[in-house]
C-alpha cells in the first residue's frame, strides 16, 4: 500500500466520503465550467460584435452626410460658376437650398485660390490646399465646432462647413448608445460627443476606430456594450453550484446521520469500565441501523458480562484447588521429613543417621519451596527467593550435626520473584553447597548472595572456604560436583567456579 493509499484510509468517513464525491463530479464539473466560460465568452464576443457592428453604422452614417455635402456641393458650385463669377453665390445657395441636410454655409474660390464670394461664415477655409476638380479635401475647423470640406470643381473650388451638431445627430440616429465620438485629422480632433468612459479597457464600453475621406478622417467611437451580468453568470454556473450543493448536502447528511451517531457510540462503549452495566446513549439519531448497533453492543456486552463472572468463579475454584493441592503436598513432605528425622535417631550407625539427616534436609528444602509457593499464589508473581533462602538457611542451621550448629550462613538478597522449577533447582542447590559446608567445614561461615544483574536474570552466588574447584582430597568431592553441575543444568545455566565462591545465573520475573 502506497502512502497516498495509507493517507486516505487514516482519513474519516466523512471525509473519505467528500473527496469521493469531489473525484468523481469532478470531471463534471470542469466540464461545466468549460462549457460556462466558453458560452460567457462567446456572449461577450457576440455583444462587442454588435456594438461594433453598430459603431462602423455610426461612422458611415458621418462618412454619408460628408459625401453627400460633398456631391451637392459639387453639382451646385458647377452649375454656379459655369454661368460666370458674378451671382455664382446666388446661383449655388439657391441649389443647395432645394438639397435635404446639406451644409448652407460655404465660399466660391477660383482656381488660384482667389475667393469669389462666401455664404455664411466658412472658418479659416485658407488652411485647406488648392484641389483639382473632382479632389475633395477635409479638415477639421480651428474653432472646433464643424469640419471644412473643400471640393474642386471646373473653373474653380468649393468650400464648406458642415456643424458639429449634424454629424452628432446623423451618428446617434442609428445608435443612441454611443458614449464617445471623435473626429482627427492628424492635428486637431473634434470631440462630437463627450463620453463618461475615457479608457480602452474599461469594462462595458467597446472603442473602434474607423476612416473617412479615404483616410483623411479618423473617428474613434466608444459604445457600451451589453455584457453577461452577474445574474446571467450565476445562471450560467448554476449546474456547478448544484454540484458543489450536492457534494455538501451528502457530507452534512452523512455526518450528522451516520458519522456522529458512530462516534457517540463509540466514545460510550470507549467509556465502560469492568464492572459497570452498559449505559449506552438512548438517542442516536433517526437512523435505524445505529439504534439496532447499539442494542447490538448491549447484548454482546451483557454477554461478555456474564461470560467474565463465570471465568473469574472458575479462576477463583481453581485457584482454592491448587493452593489445596500445594498445601497438601508441603504437609506430606512435612510428614516425611518427621519420618526420616524419627529414623535417623534410631538409626544403628553414624552413617545410616548422616543418611537420614541428609535426606531429610532435602525434603525439608523442598517442602519449603511449596510453602512459599502456597503463599505466592495470591498475588501469582511467583515464588520470592529472599523469604525463600531465609526460611531454608534457618532451616539447615537449625538441622545441622552438633558439629555443625555453630555454622554462621550470612545472606544478602534482593527481592526476587522466580517460578517454582527454579525455585526447586535454586533450594536444592543451596542445600547441597551449605551441607557439603557444615559437614567439611563448619567452622567457616557461608556466605549467600542474590543479586538481580538484569530486567529477567539474577545471579546466585556463594561463598566458603571448602569450595575449591578440582579437589580430589576433599571427601565425596566428585558426588558433590555431580549433583550441583546436574543443578546448574536444571536452571539453563553454566555453573562458575572460583576459588572459594561458586555462582550461577537464574531467570527471574521482572521488576513490577
Amino acid at each position: 500500500m502506497t502512502s497516498t493509499a495509507q493517507r486516505f484510509a487514516a482519513l474519516p468517513t466523512a471525509a473519505k466520503l467528500l473527496l469521493i464525491l469531489s473525484a468523481v463530479l469532478l470531471p463534471i464539473g470542469l466540464a461545466l465550467i468549460w462549457v460556462a466560460n466558453s458560452g460567457i465568452q462567446t456572449a461577450d464576443t457576440a455583444s462587442r460584435g454588435r456594438t461594433d457592428d453598430q459603431a462602423r453604422a455610426a461612422g458611415r452614417a458621418i462618412e454619408s452626410l460628408i459625401a453627400r455635402n460633398a456631391l451637392a456641393l459639387r453639382i451646385a458650385a458647377n452649375g454656379a460658376l459655369a454661368a460666370g463669377p458674378t451671382g455664382a453665390c446666388e446661383r449655388a445657395q439657391r441649389s443647395l437650398a432645394v438639397a435635404p441636410a446639406v451644409a448652407q454655409r460655404f465660399e466660391l474660390d477660383s482656381a488660384d485660390g482667389t475667393p469669389l464670394c462666401v455664404v455664411g461664415e466658412v472658418p479659416a477655409p485658407s488652411e485647406l490646399p488648392l484641389v483639382a476638380p473632382g479632389a475633395i479635401r477635409l479638415r477639421i475647423a480651428p474653432t472646433l465646432d464643424a469640419l471644412i470640406l473643400r471640393v474642386g470643381v471646373i473653373g474653380g473650388m468649393a468650400t464648406a462647413a458642415i456643424p458639429a451638431a449634424e454629424m452628432r445627430t446623423a451618428a446617434l440616429e442609428l445608435n443612441s448608445d454611443i458614449e464617445s465620438l471623435v473626429i482627427r485629422d492628424g492635428t486637431r480632433q473634434l470631440r462630437l460627443i463627450e463620453g463618461g468612459a475615457t479608457t480602452d479597457d474599461d469594462r462595458g464600453h467597446s472603442y473602434s476606430q474607423w476612416p473617412l475621406g479615404n483616410g483623411q478622417l479618423v473617428t474613434r467611437i466608444g459604445a457600451k456594450v451589453p455584457l453577461i451580468t452577474t445574474m446571467d453568470r450565476l445562471m450560467l454556473l448554476l449546474p456547478l453550484l448544484m454540484w458543489v450543493m450536492a457534494a455538501l448536502i451528502s457530507w452534512l447528511i452523512v455526518t450528522r446521520l451516520l458519522i456522529r451517531p458512530l462516534r457517540r457510540l463509540e466514545r460510550a462503549v470507549m467509556s465502560l469500565q469492568p464492572g459497570e452495566s452498559a449505559m449506552l446513549p438512548d438517542k442516536l439519531g433517526p437512523a435505524t441501523e445505529i439504534q439496532e448497533l447499539r442494542d447490538a453492543f448491549a447484548r454482546g456486552l451483557e454477554r461478555i458480562e456474564l461470560s467474565e463472572r463465570e471465568m473469574a468463579d472458575a479462576l477463583d475454584g481453581q485457584r482454592r484447588l491448587v493452593r489445596e493441592v500445594h498445601h497438601r503436598v508441603k504437609n506430606n513432605l512435612q510428614v516425611v521429613a518427621s519420618l526420616l528425622n524419627i529414623h535417623g535417631r534410631t538409626a544403628g550407625t553414624p552413617e545410616a543417621r548422616s543418611a537420614y539427616d541428609a535426606i531429610g534436609r532435602r525434603v525439608g528444602a523442598l517442602s519449603i519451596v511449596h510453602r512459599n509457593h502456597f503463599a505466592e499464589m495470591e498475588e501469582n508473581r511467583g515464588i520470592a527467593l529472599r523469604p525463600l533462602l531465609s526460611e531454608l538457611g534457618a532451616e539447615l542451621r537449625g538441622g545441622a550435626p552438633e558439629a555443625a550448629r555453630g555454622l554462621v550462613i550470612d545472606l544478602d538478597l534482593e527481592t526476587i520473584h522466580t517460578t517454582q522449577d527454579v525455585a526447586v533447582s535454586v533450594a536444592f542447590l543451596v542445600t547441597e553447597i551449605i551441607e557439603y559446608a557444615m559437614l567439611n567445614r563448619p567452622d567457616e561461615p557461608v556466605e549467600v548472595s542474590l543479586r538481580r544483574t538484569s530486567e529477567l536474570t539474577a545471579r546466585l552466588e556463594l561463598s566458603s572456604p571448602v569450595l575449591v574447584p578440582d579437589d580430589a582430597e576433599a571427601p565425596d568431592k566428585k558426588q558433590f560436583e555431580r549433583v550441583i553441575s546436574g543443578l546448574a543444568k536444571q536452571l539453563r545455566s553454566t555453573l562458575e567456579r572460583k576459588l572459594g565462591r561458586y555462582s550461577v545465573d537464574l531467570p527471574v520475573f521482572p521488576t513490577p
